[in-house]
């Protein structure tokens, strides 16, 4: 009776988890959402309706995230989908005063001084498209297809680490599932759970 009552818990709490990081359901229409970019204009996402957009949750001072930049992966991968015409938005969504918070002076500049090469970085210091989206971590990748559904969310990749030379060997889930959605084939891990530091609302 014991080991019955619990697995019965631990099913729970497993639900529990599964809920909590996913509140959005792949294959539910994705939220709309405004946010201003580092540049002052501001996005809908709704804008880009008829496009692949790609939202990455940042935090320049996060060391998962710092993996994936110190080195370039990150912005070749940018450059990559944007020249084939996929919608690249970074997104802050670091409260003032916590870490990873930036003006958008400050943004702009990190921007060009690390080379990115996403179309937008967008400052969401109130949380509340972070808190839309269940924003665990960063990063947290999402990928919305040109219906407007979204068609992944989760982890970057598969190797939960900080070092960089674990790249290469990882399979990175947004760059699969994109490539499986534009020729019009099942994704094979449409959620995975993220990995990074906490968003810091």
């Amino acid at each position: 009776m014991k080991n019955a009552t619990k697995l019965f818990l631990s099913g729970l709490f497993a639900l529990a988890i599964t809920s909590s990081v996913f509140a959005l359901e792949t294959g539910a229409k994705a939220p709309d959402f405004t946010l201003n970019d580092t540049t002052g204009t501001m996005h809908n996402l709704s804008d880009f309706k008829g496009k692949y957009v790609v939202l990455e949750w940042t935090n320049h001072q996060c060391p998962f995230v710092k993996k994936f930049y110190s080195q370039g992966d990150m912005q070749s991968l940018q450059k990559e989908m944007t020249g084939d015409g996929v919608v690249w938005l970074q997104i802050v969504s670091s409260a003032e005063g916590k870490q990873g918070y930036v003006t958008a002076e400050a943004g702009e500049s990190l921007r060009s001084a690390n080379g990115h090469n996403s179309t937008a970085m967008l400052l969401d210091p109130s949380g509340e498209v972070g808190k839309t989206y269940s924003a665990k971590t960063t990063p947290h990748m999402f990928l919305i297809d040109p219906d407007g559904t979204l068609i992944y969310q989760g982890a970057i990749d598969s190797k939960k680490s900080t070092k960089a030379a674990d790249i290469a060997g990882a399979t990175n889930y947004v760059k699969a599932a994109y490539t499986s959605a534009k020729v019009g084939e099942p994704i094979e891990k449409p959620s995975t759970p993220p990995y990074g530091c906490s968003v810091k609302y």
